[in-house]
């Protein structure tokens, strides 16, 4: 996995890299977010990650969540403003040390456990899943080009895995999913829709990067239920820190 989020991260650098200061300024596909703030998000996001895997390496724990994530907001906001070139900078230079952090791991510090901002705990290894993800949404978000068509198979097999089994745990009212090309069927164990798509059309709505347009469901679209907050935390996952 470090050499798949390798190849996420040389693709989201040199889309980076092909924006303009202008380009940086347009809306992004989230709400009140520039292509600025996706990126310096980004970045900042890959040092957390760092920080992560340092506290499982040293066996200390990483800042508290509410400081981090406040500390976050404050350098997306400061980085969004950043020239097109500087802003791509960092994102490479964040990237890059994210990854020779990961390659410097050794196995018995990849299972020490690290905790999440929103305070939910996870082995180090499970990092470079967060990442990976990351990565592939945020490029989507960037909305230059790279659609959810565009991600990796393999990618999509493990995220839309582990989102229905959270959905599924929080009763999400849905009857089963179907992933047309992987293969995959799941039963929801709820009383709603039977749904079915490719797996990254479904991974797209649920994750509130795509619309309904491709589903095929017994509902009508404005019948379907509307996905929570995503991602939520893994499940049955290793617990909370607080």
């Amino acid at each position: 996995m470090v050499d798949d989020v390798g190849r996420s991260s040389t693709r989201l650098s040199q889309a980076a890299d092909a924006l303009t200061d202008a380009d940086v300024l347009a809306p992004s596909g989230l709400t009140q977010w520039t292509r600025g703030h996706v990126l310096a998000h980004v970045a900042h996001s890959a040092d957390a990650y760092v920080r992560l895997l340092r506290s499982a390496r040293t066996d200390h724990r990483a800042a508290g969540p509410a400081a981090d994530a406040a500390a976050l907001t404050r350098a997306v906001e400061e980085g969004a403003a950043l020239p097109a070139a500087e802003l791509a900078g960092q994102v490479r230079s964040s990237l890059e040390r994210f990854a020779q952090e990961a390659r410097s791991m050794s196995t018995q510090a990849w299972d020490g456990m690290v905790t999440a901002m929103a305070g939910w705990r996870h082995p180090a290894w499970y990092t470079l899943r967060r990442c990976l993800r990351e990565l592939e949404t945020h490029h989507v978000d960037l909305n230059a080009d790279y659609r959810t068509a565009d991600w990796p198979t393999a990618y999509v097999a493990w995220a839309l895995e582990e989102t229905l089994a959270a959905l599924k745990a929080r009763s999400f009212p849905l009857a089963s999913v179907h992933a047309t090309d992987l293969g995959r069927a799941w039963d929801m164990g709820g009383d709603g829709t039977a749904i079915s798509a490719p797996g990254h059309v479904l991974l797209g709505w649920l994750s509130g990067r795509s619309t309904t347009h491709g589903l095929v469901s017994d509902d009508p679209p404005t019948a379907l239920p509307i996905p929570p907050a995503w991602p939520q935390p893994p499940f049955p996952g290793w617990g909370r820190d607080r």
